[in-house]
This record gives structure tokens, sequence and C-alpha cells, in this order.
């Protein structure tokens, strides 16, 4: 009977231990192995998919001199960062995929399409980012993980990594959430690492305002990009920040923040922000652009909050629900002046309107430090006539060659706008 219940346990530990599967994490810090299966599958870049996704850039609609190609089919595909030293990408998801894109012959468009560290499992990997010498920062939705030399050690499932962050250190446990969950990140003059934490309501509760902000959710944090050391809340006062870039000069960092959901077709507006040191204010829950929040039907609980002192208004109010995502400033491009001095942002397109708007890439001039008129770049993934997206920009980058792409998580693609100068005809 002894020797029976010895084996009963030794069963269920068995049982157990193949259930949970080995701590892959743990494993790669050692710089171990951590799978014998060295076959990662690729995702198909021709076919009927890439056919149709061809088709529908004939629809897309930019200023004279500028072209639109598929570079690559990339499912679910949210933010990306460009490789430092090879013709390549990495792109996160709002799932559990972080994609590495790879050009292998110089051609400008992707040859191969594979998931990147699959032995480990992430959760809502939207924001990678690299610093200056080579390590590819991931900012899941509660962790942060560094991996030396991604564009190197990519090709096979085991990784060298760094856990910058340990699950559950981002932001409290007990404020996770499925909505505004999906952070992105950059790298800044200093070194530190700055990561966006969208709050998960449409308007946060009275009772967690000092909370999000001592933690810094609803804004911004920044730390060491190798051990999460020398946190600091860098920004506060947002609702949903997302794209985030540094001003060419290093001085500020730029960056959209989303809407209150709610209040009506037009209101409240969209935000392009600038933060020029640590400690800023930028109004929500008691502003959104220059509409008030506190004591409207989205939060009437707030009716008796007072406005923050010292609150930084938008540099640009966008048309309400777009959505604007990922942004980049313009002056690696090689397209023309105008839009080397500005920044483009991505418009992942509207749901909280009666009548859909964005879906596109727009444009703000930046000069001597304030930002101009938002235009329209590129258009064309909204169907005016039928109200249905083609396809929902998330975010751009800027390649080595001044070509810029364009993520799309609702098409699944990526897409490379370039530029060549018209010559006058005679």
């Amino acid at each position: 009977m002894f020797r029976g219940s010895i084996l009963a346990t030794l069963s269920i530990f068995i049982a157990f231990s193949v259930n949970a599967g080995p701590d892959n994490l743990s494993t790669l810090k050692q710089m171990k192995v951590a799978t014998t299966d060295l076959n990662i599958p690729v995702v198909p870049q021709e076919g009927k998919n890439a056919n149709a996704l061809r088709k529908n850039l004939e629809s897309i609609k930019m200023p004279p001199g500028f072209k639109i190609d598929l570079y690559a089919v990339v499912p679910d595909v949210r933010h990306m960062a460009i490789a430092p030293s090879t013709n390549m990408l990495f792109a996160g998801t709002r799932k559990t995929t972080v994609w590495a894109i790879t050009d292998r012959n110089g051609d400008y468009t992707a040859d191969e399409v594979k998931s990147f560290a699959p032995s480990l499992k992430f959760t809502n990997p939207n924001a990678v980012c690299w610093t200056p010498d080579g390590f590819l920062i991931v900012a899941e939705h509660n962790r942060v993980l560094n991996f030396p030399a991604a564009e190197f050690f990519y090709e096979g499932p085991d990784v060298a990594v760094i856990e910058v962050v340990a699950q559950g250190g981002l932001i409290p446990v007990e404020e996770e959430s499925y909505n505004h969950g999906a952070r992105t990140c950059e790298i800044g003059p200093d070194g530190m690492v700055y990561i966006t934490l969208g709050q998960p309501f449409n308007v946060q509760p009275k009772s967690k305002i000092d909370l999000y902000n001592e933690v810094g959710i609803g804004g911004i944090v920044r730390m060491n990009a190798f051990d999460g050391s020398k946190r600091e809340v860098y920004a506060i006062g947002a609702r949903n920040p997302v794209g985030i870039g540094f001003s060419p000069d290093g001085k500020s960092l730029w960056w959209t923040d989303n809407q209150v959901d709610g209040l009506g077709n037009d209101i409240p507006p969209g935000e392009l922000n600038k933060s020029t040191k640590s400690g800023q204010h930028f109004g929500f829950p008691y502003w959104n652009g220059k509409f008030k929040v506190a004591g409207s039907s989205a939060a009437p609980e707030l009716k008796d909050m007072k406005e923050p002192r010292g609150a930084i208004f938008p540099q640009v109010e966008f048309p309400a629900h777009q959505a604007q995502l990922g942004m980049a400033f313009g002056s690696k491009t090689n397209f023309p002046a105008k839009y080397q001095n500005g920044i483009f942002v991505a418009v992942h397109g509207s749901w909280n309107r009666t009548e859909a708007s964005g879906a596109e890439v727009q444009f703000v001039p930046v000069k001597n430090g304030k930002a101009g008129k938002m235009e329209v770049f590129a258009s064309g993934w909204l169907n005016k006539k039928t109200g249905t997206y083609q396809g929902r920009p998330v975010d751009v980058a800027v390649m080595k060659d001044g070509s810029m792409l364009v993520s799309d998580d609702y098409a699944g693609a990526i897409y490379r706008i370039s530029y060549k100068a018209q010559v006058a005809s005679k």
C-alpha cells in the first residue's frame, strides 16, 4: 500500500511536470538549449493573399512621386524596429509572436518572415525597440525582455535573453487588463528605455488616479534597459499613449494619445504631445485635449476634480476617434525637404463613430519645436462608399535607404513607401 502511494504520487508529479513544460526563460538566461527542434515555420510571401494585398494598394492615394508596395506578409503585425546592422526588422503583435523579417537579397522586399525566439512564451509583445549597440527590447503587457544581438541569433528557436523586468513587475498585477495593455518603447538619448503604459479604463475612477500617477499607468515610464533599475515615472496625465519618438536633436519626446470614447462622433480630440522634461502632467483625466472630461457623461464622478496644476496641452488635436498610433520623425527619409521636417503618424481608424474615419498615414510639420497643421499623407485603406476597412495602419518606421514602412495589423502586412523625384516634361 505504501509502495502504491509512492507510485501514485510519482505519477501525479510526472504528469504535472509534462503539462507544465520547462521554464524556458530560466534556461535561455543561462544560454542553455531549451528545445531540440531547430525548424521554425515561415510565413508564405507569395500566393493569393499577397496578390490581393497588392491589388488593394492600387487604391492608396499619396502626393506625386510616392509609390507604395507590399514589403511583407506578416500576420497581426504591430510595432516595428529596424535592425541596426542587417536588412532585417523585428515586429511585435498583440498576441504571442514577435516576428523576424528578413530581406536577404537587398531588393527591399522581405524574403523570409518567421517567429523570433519561439521557445519563449510571449504575452502581448506589442513593443520592440533597439539600443544603439544592437540589443532588442521587447516590452510585453507586464514584462520587459532584452535580447543581445537578436539580428544575428534569430535563426534558431533558442536565443540569449536578459530579463529586464520580470513577469508582473511592469505594473501591479491587479491592474492588468486586456484594455489598453499593448506597450510601445523607445531608447532615449540617455540610454534609458521609455515605455508607454495605457490605463485600462475609458476614464479611470477617482480611486485609481493617485495610484496610476505613482506607478506611471496612463503615462510613460523610463528605466535602465538592461536591469530595470533607476525606474522613474517620466510623464503622467495620459489616457492611452501609443506612438513615441524622440526629436532628431534628442531634446524632446513626442507621443500620441488616444481619446475618450462614448462622447459623440466629434469629441474629444486625439493628441500629439511633446515632453521636454520628466514629471510633466498632460491633463487627463481632467482634460482630453482642451475638452474637459471630468464631470462629463464619461466621468460624472470626477465633477469635483481639481484641474491639474501646469497641465500641458497637446501640440496637435487630431479628429476624434481616429486612433493615431505609431509615429516616426521624417528626418532620415529621402523624401522632399517638407517631409523631413515633421512627424508621420499611423492612423488605425475609428470604431466609436457612426461614420468611420481614419485608416491613413498623416503628416505633422514641425518647425522650431512647434507642430503645424496636420495633413493626410496616404489614404485609401478605408472604403468611403461602403464604410469598410481594407487595412488599418499601426506603425511607421524609416528604413536605412530613406523609404518608410507602414504596418497593418488588419490585413497582416507591411508596406513600403518610396519616393522618386518626378522629372518635369518639356
